[in-house]
């Protein structure tokens, strides 16, 4: 038995109860040894719940009936915020430049639906947006970017559309200048860029909230795989890949590969970039 801050305790049976739990849920897989890294994160919500063990929490998420609230306040507490402006460029480029390009010379009528599936605090798919006005394309076809989270909080942030100075580090100062207005608290986008994002909050794991956004033919869904079980990673990929038109396109981060998990998707170097591709 073990003892966290304010005399909480567990045992490891328990976080093992609530990791799995927890895991079959979102996806996020915290190893035997980041148990007490999960427990030291959900520490404070096991408080405010008014217990003092990691088992009572666990027969709250498992079996209480109107614990989704608190399925939100798990998602909030386990998500890793980082991310910036203008990261992992080389593929944002690809699209712009080529599959951009490529899907409007094939079907003009058509709206490009991208969909940025773990978009945290909204850089990753403001990014996408700065790209893709800058080439000329919102003016030119017409283009729908969703942007989705598990973090209620995380999409909070993205609809308020403010940030910090460390969100700039990657991205062009004079792009910062052009799109974004400095306030006292920090920088906040212009709306007629950010009113171009529809926000929502999706579960990467739960079918009913992945499908109706899978139908994009682009999805980035980049540095969350790195949290997800082989199994996790295995299930999600299925659920685009399910959704996603031919061709589809799949964009995942430089450290992340599908190669030892799934054939459904072919890699492919695009402008420079690789890209997962569901091709006929």
């Amino acid at each position: 038995m073990g003892f966290l801050s304010q005399n909480l305790s567990y045992s490891d049976s328990a976080l093992t109860l609530l990791h799995d739990l927890i895991h079959e849920r979102t996806g996020i897989n915290y190893q035997n040894a980041h148990r007490e890294l999960l427990a030291d994160k959900l520490s404070t919500r096991v408080i405010a719940c008014g217990f003092n063990s990691f088992l009572d929490y666990y027969y709250l998420l498992k079996y209480d009936t109107n614990a989704e609230p608190e399925w939100q306040q798990v998602m909030d507490a386990i998500s890793v915020p980082e991310t910036f402006f203008w990261r992992e460029m080389d593929q944002v480029q690809a699209l712009v430049r080529v599959l951009v390009p490529q899907y409007f010379a094939s079907q003009s009528a058509k709206p490009l639906r991208i969909w940025s599936a773990a978009c945290a605090s909204g850089e990753e798919p403001l990014t996408i947006a700065i790209a893709l006005n800058e080439a000329g394309w919102f003016e030119r076809a017409p283009i729908e970017i969703y942007a989705s989270d598990g973090s209620p909080r995380a999409i909070a942030k993205a609809k308020q559309g403010l940030y910090r100075e460390r969100a700039f580090r990657n991205l062009p100062v004079s792009l910062q200048a052009k799109y974004f207005q400095q306030e006292q608290e920090g920088w906040r986008v212009l709306p007629e860029l950010h009113s171009r994002i529809k926000w929502t909050t999706v579960n990467l794991m739960a079918s009913v909230e992945v499908q109706p956004l899978a139908t994009a033919s682009v999805i980035f869904c980049r540095n969350v795989f790195i949290y997800f079980s082989e199994k996790a990673i295995s299930r999600t990929v299925r659920l685009f890949f399910d959704a996603m038109p031919t061709p589809g396109y799949l964009f995942i981060a430089a450290a992340e590969s599908l190669l030892k998990l799934t054939t459904d998707f072919e890699l492919q170097e695009i402008g420079g970039a690789f890209v997962y591709v569901k091709i006929e």
